[in-house]
């Protein structure tokens, strides 16, 4: 007999997402900045349902937040074998995947960038996507560098420091009068500011490479 006190959680989480799904199209069309009437109609629903599911902006906001993370990750990190590439070229993978997430919707991250407007309490905590995503590329770094018997101290610092530069670019690139459309130019500079982060992080722990050496074989190198 099927559990009923599981079917309330899973129409709430649909629920969540119809309503995040519906912020993401009016955030794109209208700003950064859209009432909460406009996404509860958006969704076909009411304001009333919408703050059943989400106590305020602020944690609509959140729940964009982890929307977004999701989709940079996906796209820059998971199914991808970083071992049959170069860094220098999966780092330009990772990035461009990111970028093309933010192009396609410059709005949202701008109301990321303002998270702090949203929110009608401003004791009340809003989503970290840097923070976030910066927790995923350091599990993927940690992994890699204890399976060659590498030191990863430090690889959270680097790691945040590295999403970091690339949040307030990112904020930068979107101040600018024409958006987010020049994604080569904006990959271009993130790839080399990056990879230099990551080029003295490894330096720091003796370990030099040619970032354009395939993957697998820098490991095998250091596995001497």
């Amino acid at each position: 007999m099927p559990d009923s006190r599981r079917s309330p959680t899973s129409r709430q989480t649909r629920a969540r997402e119809e309503f995040v799904d519906a912020a993401i199209r009016v955030i794109d069309t209208d700003g950064p900045n859209p009432s909460m009437n406009a996404i509860a109609r958006e969704a076909g629903s009411t304001k009333p349902r919408l703050y059943r599911q989400f106590s305020d902006k602020s944690d609509l906001l959140s729940a964009l937040g982890e929307r977004m993370a999701d989709e940079v990750y996906q796209l820059a990190v998971a199914d991808f074998n970083f071992l049959l590439d170069a860094p220098s070229s999966a780092l330009r993978h990772a990035l461009r995947g990111y970028s093309n997430v933010v192009a396609q919707h410059p709005n949202v991250f701008r109301a990321l960038a303002q998270s702090r407007s949203w929110s009608e309490d401003s004791s009340s905590g809003t989503f970290d996507i840097g923070r976030d995503v910066a927790r995923r590329f350091a599990a993927v770094a940690t992994s890699v560098l204890t399976s060659i018997g590498l030191d990863d101290q430090g690889v959270e610092f680097t790691s945040r420091a590295a999403v970091g530069a690339i949040v307030a670019t990112t904020d930068l690139w979107l101040e600018e009068d024409s958006g987010a459309t020049d994604v080569d130019q904006f990959v271009d500079q993130l790839t080399d500011l990056i990879g230099g982060l990551l080029q003295a992080f490894l330096r720091r722990n003796g370990v030099e490479i040619d970032p354009d050496q395939p993957a697998f074989m820098i490991l095998a190198e250091l596995k001497k």
